[in-house]
Formats: C-alpha cells, sequence, structure tokens
C-alpha cells in the first residue's frame, strides 16, 4: 500500500521560509520520481517541482531559485525548502508519486504567507 505522508507547512511572513517534508512508503522510494504540487484556493493543482531518483531536479518557473526539492533514498523521504516566500505562494501543497501508472497523493499541508 503506498502512502505519503506531509509534515511542515505553516505561517510564514513575506520574505520567510518554511520547509516541507513527505516520508513514502509501499514503494521501493529510490526508483520513483516524487513530485510536489500545489493547490490554492479556486485554482487548479499545478506541479511545484520534482525529483528523478537520480537527484535531476525541475521546478515550475514561479519558484525556480526560491524553492529547492531534495530528498533521502535512505529515509524515503522528499523535501521542499522554500525561501522568499511570497503570498501567491499560499497553498495547499501534496506530495506525489506516480506508481504502477497511479497517482498517489499525501493528505496535503497549509502554506499560508501573509504579513
Amino acid at each position: 500500500q503506498v502512502r505519503l505522508v506531509e509534515s511542515g507547512g505553516g505561517l510564514a511572513q513575506p520574505g520567510g521560509s518554511l520547509r516541507l517534508s513527505c516520508r513514502a512508503s509501499g514503494i521501493n522510494f529510490r526508483l520513483y520520481t516524487m513530485n510536489w504540487y500545489r493547490q490554492s484556493t479556486g485554482e487548479q493543482r499545478e506541479l511545484v517541482a520534482s525529483i528523478e531518483g537520480n537527484g535531476s531536479t525541475n521546478y515550475a518557473d514561479s519558484v525556480k531559485g526560491r524553492f529547492t526539492i531534495s530528498r533521502d533514498n535512505v529515509q524515503w523521504t522528499v523535501s521542499l525548502q522554500m525561501n522568499n516566500l511570497k503570498p501567491e505562494d499560499t497553498a495547499a501543497y501534496y506530495c506525489n508519486v506516480r506508481y504502477r501508472g497511479l497517482p498517489y497523493w499525501g493528505q496535503g499541508t497549509l502554506v499560508t504567507v501573509s504579513s
């Protein structure tokens, strides 16, 4: 059974930082690309960052230079370090993996950026 459990998130001021983590189970973690998505109220869910098993990364243009995705193939975790946060980063953030053709999601963690 694939399970993704997120932690982190919360309230940050503009220009501040937060770190999200996601622990995976039920998959051979090192083989799979892990993703972070986010969804703001009234908006579609969007891909924020991805990291392949070999560590190659991709980012949405809106977060390049501010967010860093990383993974620990021993602890089976993927993290998202978010720096220089902006109000438009406010959203629910979801960890995701596609396993055997199906998407799996964590429960989501809320990030609010406000002064």
